[in-house]
């Protein structure tokens, strides 16, 4: 007597499943390592920012971007004075994401590439001229505060950062 089989053993169903799970578990941490490196680089962009500034201060004795003497240190471009503010006053001002070409925290970005010490194009006004973080979002430095009420010297800026690789920058 022959009997048709009219589906799928438990056995086989059971087996399907842990290969799903085994999947699902595997694109899981691999997202997360993905993330992980995503924070570990945007880390290493804030902490390379104020090497930069300790750097420069070092070797010229100025800010970058507010150096009087960047051309005779560099043969980079004199910052302009924005309005309420001076070049060599010993403070980054402008908006850290500002596009200005003129503004101390935009000509930051030049005065470091051309002093050496970060990679990147010097001709300013190019749509690579500004760095990103490893999100895509702009990065960017100020003396000014951009959040009434903090003080301070320099902020390391960035946006484009997501809420949950935000709250892992701020653990580590």
């Amino acid at each position: 007597m022959r009997r048709n089989q009219s589906g799928f053993t438990l056995i086989e169903i059971a087996i399907v499943l842990v290969i799903i799970g085994l999947l699902l578990g595997g694109v899981l941490k691999g997202q997360e390592l993905i993330n992980s490196a995503k924070v570990k680089n945007m880390i290493s962009d804030f902490r390379s920012a104020s090497t930069f500034i300790y750097a420069y201060q070092d070797k010229f004795r100025a800010l970058p971007g507010d150096d009087l003497g960047v051309v005779a240190h560099n043969g980079g471009t004199l910052a302009t004075a924005i309005a309420g503010s001076a070049v060599g006053d010993g403070r980054i001002n402008g908006l850290w994401n500002s596009a200005t070409a003129t503004n101390e925290s935009y000509l930051f970005w030049q005065h470091v590439r051309l002093a050496g010490l970060a990679s990147g194009t010097t001709t300013t006004g190019g749509t690579d001229y500004l760095p990103r973080n490893a999100d895509g979002g702009k990065l960017g430095i100020t003396g000014d505060a951009p959040i009434t009420g903090w003080t301070g010297t320099n902020f390391v800026c960035s946006s484009g950062i997501q809420g949950k690789l935000a709250r892992q920058i701020d653990t580590t």
